[in-house]
């Protein structure tokens, strides 16, 4: 008979116990992290237009 209490206390307990999602909210960049970001696209970009003229020259 225990052991049957037990389990109803856990089971009919564990459900009040937990908390609903919240889910979270995004945060707006920065400036500074929006400059970042575009000098490492351009640097990115620049990047792809000399391994392609690389490659095109073999």
């Amino acid at each position: 008979m225990r052991p049957a209490i037990v389990f109803l206390f856990i089971f009919t307990t564990g459900p009040l116990a937990a908390s609903g999602f919240d889910r979270p909210i995004p945060q707006a960049q920065s400036a500074t992290a929006e400059l970042w970001f575009g000098l490492g696209s351009v640097a990115l970009i620049a990047a792809l237009v000399l391994v392609q003229r690389l490659v095109s020259r073999r």
